[in-house]
């Protein structure tokens, strides 16, 4: 099983990626209760950022709630599609707690495409607390489906979509028929609807 190739127009290592959808509570730059995570791609198909712990993260005193790394991981995850530049949604996360992340804490993210099959991608990624080799505080494994730009206008809340501004790269050139972009799935994943 091949690992795919990199987009020829996934952003270059080390550029920032932008937010998919300014609203985005993991990386919308205006959501006011947002995560505002920061990602950045970088060699092959992978990503790397950061995160930092803060007091309306908590769950229990002072330690990051489970469901926050959780979307952490998710977004961490998911923004492997840009270096495919196709859009993808989540069916399947799988996280591991390795050891509490405290409030203030910095966490350390990397990810990277494992496999690409019939429109479904496999990646995993991790969080380390402080530096790049800091100790390893989660671990996730997700599976993305990759879906036509118009699955988020038949599912979305009309008034969201009407109102999102900009399109994701990828929108204009699935449009425009680009095959690099069409969801190479013979049939829907059993109980996923896209």
């Amino acid at each position: 099983m091949a690992i795919p190739l990199r987009h020829p127009d996934a952003p270059a290592p080390g550029v920032h990626l932008p937010s998919h959808y300014v609203n985005c509570f993991a990386c919308g730059p205006e959501h006011v209760g947002g995560l505002h995570i920061e990602l950045q791609a970088a060699e092959g198909l992978a990503v790397t950022g950061r995160f930092i712990v803060g007091e309306a993260h908590q769950g229990a005193p002072g330690i990051a709630h489970g469901g926050i790394l959780a979307a952490v991981m998710d977004e961490l995850l998911g923004s492997l599609n840009w270096m495919l530049m196709s859009p993808a949604v989540t069916i399947e996360l799988t996280t591991r707690f390795r050891r509490p992340a405290p409030v203030d804490a910095e966490l350390w993210l990397s990810a990277h495409v494992l496999t690409v099959v019939d429109g479904t991608v496999q990646s995993a990624g991790e969080a380390r607390l402080d530096t790049p080799d800091g100790e390893l505080a989660v671990v996730s494994k997700g599976l993305f489906r990759q879906v036509p730009a118009d699955h988020f206008r038949r599912h979305g809340r009309p008034s969201d979509v009407a109102n999102a501004r900009g399109d994701a790269p990828w929108r204009a050139r699935q449009a425009a028929g680009d095959p690099g972009l069409q969801v190479r799935a013979s049939e829907p994943l059993q109980g996923f609807a896209p």
